[in-house]
Formats: C-alpha cells, structure tokens, sequence
C-alpha cells in the first residue's frame, strides 16, 4: 500500500478537547500534550508517517485505565495502549488523535509460582526486566522478539522471535489476561490452572488483538526452568535452498532445537560490516540448542551432519556465554545493519508466513521482486 492509498480518519476535535480538560484535572502531571512527548509515543520506522494523539496519560492500575477508557467512550474519543514503542509496523501511531494510554508505570512483577513455573505481572514489565528478576529463582521467561518490549506489547502484538521454534510464542506462553474492554469493564481471562475443559478462550482471542478489543492491564505468564547448558553457533551454506532444506531435516529428525533463523548473504554482509564480524557471506544459519551437557553436544553433532548433507560448511559452535551473546545480537541488529547499506535510506518492512515446504521458494521471492 502507497502513501496515497491511505485513508483519512475523520477526527472528533470536541471530544478530544473534553477528554484533554478531563484527564488534566484527574491525573495532573500523568497526562502531557507537549509536541515532544506526543511525537514520542507515535514514531513508527514504516513508511507511514508519525501520527500524533492529542494526549499521553500514565496510569498506575487497571481501575484508573478503567476510567481513562470510560471518560473517552463517553466522547467517542479512540484510545491507544503503548508499551516501550519497540513495535517496527505502526501500531502506535493515531490516524485518528485520541488519548495514549502509556502502560509502563504499572511495572510490578506481582507474583512468581516457582512450583507451578508462571508468574504474575503487570503490563510494563520489560521481558528483560523479568528475566532479571527471576535469575535466583531457576527460572526464565524465553520470549525474545530482538527489542526489550514491555510484556503487554508483546502480548498485544502475539510477539514470538527467535525461541519461537522450541517455546512458542506469546499465544502459547499467556496462560491469563486482565483486560479493560471499551466499555471500561475489566475481565479476567482464564484462572492460573494449565487446563480447563470448558468456556470459550479468551485469553487467546486477547493475545494478537492490538489493543482493538481491549488494554491489557495484568498477565499471568508460563515460566520454564534455565537450561543447564546452551550452545550456539553459525553454519554457512552454498545457497538459500541448501538451508532451508536442512531446517526441515532439522525439525523433521525431531532436534530439539531452541533457536534456528536463516540469514542470507546480503545480510550476512550487513552484519559484518555494522557488527565488525567475520562471518562467511553466503547464506547461513544461527542456532542455539538447550539442555544438558551431554544433550546440547549431541544435538550440535546431529545438526552438523544434517548440514553436512546438505553442502553446509564447517558449524562453528560454543557455549561461551559471551560468544553467543554476541552472535544474537547481530542477529537482532539486523533491521539496524541493513540500513547501513545504504546510508540515508529508509526501510519499509514486510512480514510473512509460510509452510516448511514452501520456505526456499519464500525466502528468495521478496528479494526477487
């Protein structure tokens, strides 16, 4: 879609201005107008520009959203939830102006289950925040989209990542939801148990919704036990096809594998050069494999020989905690280093989804085209 396919949305500037009066006297200096703090809750890296609301407020429990959400459907005034913003596709920004509702004062880890691996939270905790504070706990909460987004946004945006391939993604991970619905009511989803046998699931119609059907307020969230060992590494290949057949080989021989993202050779060159590496510039994968010692070692050997059949170079791997903190963050730096190809240029990203057997064939055509 062109810039010129954009639809206007048709503004409601006298409610706006009510709503503006309103959250100024209720909640004083948690509610700002100013042009910056404004133009930083709407930036957006799509080609789309920025879209400023007429407000940010920043509430500190579901029942003050409650209210911001009742005073702006009394004026038919629209209301966007924000996290850290590290969403690359717009969902920030306000075609429409309206009210920001800013979640990341309500930032509690509200409990941990260690006995039963979940943990309750409020909206603005970070994912890295969490993890951090589950370390002395054995615990850890696997979800990494690349960004450190608040765990509200990552549910709202159904975020997965680099783990997905062993954990899930966050419609997997979100056992409970607390939610403000646009009437100002506040519904929880489901109880803490892993199981329920009936009713509908809303938990999972929230997760991925965007805040179009509600604010996320609370989430009850599946924690999983840190692996004693984690290897990771980098294996090149002669071609795109080449990887992707050995990605199916991978998960088809049932390699309990953690992570697996492929990255092409243009890519690759980018990551060099921006994160000053040496990797080969040919097609590649990054892995990482969880376990035990002796399960992590077997799994790498297992890949290699996949690889192996597949025409793949020699599979550089370790467990250096250090070494594969370093090769992630290349990998989550990508979007950055592919600008620096071509300083001065601005990106527009496309997202996709496909089946296994369709992924040689998808993972060539975007640069076709």
């Amino acid at each position: 879609m062109a810039l010129a396919d954009l639809q206007p949305v048709a503004r409601n500037d006298a409610g706006s201005a009510a709503v503006v009066g309103i959250l100024k006297q209720r909640f004083g200096e948690r509610f700002q107008t100013g042009q910056a703090i404004r133009g930083q809750h709407a930036h957006s890296t799509t080609y789309i520009p920025s879209q400023l609301p007429d407000g940010v407020v920043f509430p500190h429990s579901t029942e003050e959203v409650q209210e911001i959400v009742r005073v702006c459907g009394e004026h038919r005034v629209p209301v966007i939830p924000f996290g850290t913003g590290t969403s690359l596709e717009g969902h920030v920004n306000a075609p429409g102006g309206g009210i920001c509702i800013d979640m990341m004062q309500m930032n509690k880890v509200l409990a941990v289950h260690a006995e039963d691996l979940d943990c309750t939270i409020e909206p603005g905790v970070t994912r890295e925040e969490l993890n951090t504070y589950l370390r002395d706990t054995g615990l850890f909460f696997p979800i990494d989209p690349g960004a450190n987004a608040s765990l509200g946004g990552m549910a709202s945006t159904r975020a997965s990542g680099t783990n997905a391939v062993r954990y899930g993604t966050m419609r997997e991970n979100v056992l409970s939801l607390t939610a403000v619905m646009a009437d100002g009511r506040a519904i929880t989803t489901a109880k803490r148990a892993r199981k329920s046998s009936a009713g509908y699931d809303l938990t999972r119609l929230l997760v991925g919704s965007e805040g179009t059907l509600g604010v996320i307020t609370g989430l009850t969230l599946k924690l999983y036990g840190i692996p004693q060992a984690i290897s990771g590494g980098v294996c090149p290949f002669p071609s795109v096809d080449a990887a992707c057949n050995a990605v199916i080989t991978t998960i088809q021989m049932g390699v309990p594998v953690a992570r697996i993202e492929l990255v092409n050779a243009l890519c690759m060159r980018a990551l060099n050069g921006y994160a000053k590496l040496d990797y080969p510039e040919t097609p590649c994968l990054f892995l990482e494999f969880h376990g035990t010692d002796a399960g992590v070692r077997e799994q790498a050997e297992t890949f290699g020989e996949i690889a192996a059949e597949f025409g793949g170079g020699s599979f550089q791997w370790t467990n250096v905690a250090e070494e594969r903190t370093k090769l992630w963050k290349a990998r989550h730096d990508a979007y950055w280093a592919g600008l620096s190809l071509k300083p001065g240029a601005t990106s527009c990203l496309r997202m996709f989804a496909c089946r296994s057997r369709d992924l040689p064939n998808a993972s060539t055509r975007p640069r076709k085209t």
